[in-house]
């Protein structure tokens, strides 16, 4: 939902520059978090993971489904100035907006990891999702963390969704796309960064080559479920994934 609103802003309001439109809904998106976060996250704190993210799932249901009343569910495109065409490569035809999506999806990732790694606020982040009662023990404000953690997390989805719909328009019903980032943490493993990227680029490289090389023997669409597939696989024989960490708990 947070990519679309400001390729819904831009529409509803003619004129709106398209920079104004999307710093607008980065704040839209803080002020959303902290309400979820007090509203929703907070009486869930201490209960069983599975009752977080059925809530979650819950809350992303109904803000599509008011996002769908409020702007309609008409497919909606943003020129944000991205340079567009393409040039062949080694026989390949590379569109040059890939390379700037891949560019800053590249920046993106060097600075969450920078930020993680290197601010006081990041270690602090890593710590509750290691352990949120072992952090509230030390004195980090689990209520400040949420809200921070719901508004890098929408920043993401933001960037994700101006780079989506700057080519091919978006839509409420193409929520459905982010569930593709479910297969590539279970290959990479939950707990690393680092694992997901890696994860990131082995399913997309595998759709493409699962659909050029097997998709004519079953009649094509291959690509729409080969991810999950390679994902069962790994939750069978895998389920810490390729670098995550296989954790003990004591009974």
């Amino acid at each position: 939902m947070t990519g679309t609103v400001p390729f819904a802003l831009d529409k509803a309001l003619p004129g709106m520059p398209a920079i104004f439109a999307i710093v607008l809904t980065g704040l839209v998106m803080v002020g959303l978090a902290f309400a979820v976060e007090r509203v929703v996250l907070r009486p869930m704190v201490n209960q069983d993971h599975i009752i977080m993210f059925m809530s979650t799932i819950g809350i992303a249901f109904v803000l599509e489904g008011f996002g769908d009343l409020m702007w309609g569910s008409d497919v909606k495109v943003l020129d944000v100035g991205i340079p567009t065409g393409s040039f062949f490569f080694l026989d390949m035809m590379i569109q040059v907006f890939d390379l700037w999506a891949a560019g800053i999806a590249g920046v993106l990732v060097i600075g969450l990891a920078l930020f993680f790694q290197k601010t006081r606020t990041g270690r602090a982040l890593r710590a509750v999702a290691d352990d949120h009662q072992a952090a509230l023990s030390v004195g980090i404000p689990l209520k400040t963390i949420w809200v921070i953690v719901w508004s890098v997390a929408g920043i993401v989805a933001l960037v994700a969704g101006i780079m989506w719909g700057s080519k091919s328009g978006v839509q409420f019903s193409l929520s459905l796309i982010a569930l593709r980032a479910l297969p590539v943490l279970i290959l990479g493993g939950f707990t690393s960064v680092p694992g997901a990227i890696i994860g990131g680029l082995i399913i997309g490289v595998g759709e493409k080559v699962a659909e050029v090389y097997w998709g004519p023997l079953v009649n094509g669409a291959i690509e729409n479920w080969f991810a999950y597939v390679l994902a069962l696989v790994f939750l069978l024989f895998r389920p810490q994934g390729l670098f995550g960490e296989k954790i003990i708990e004591r009974v």
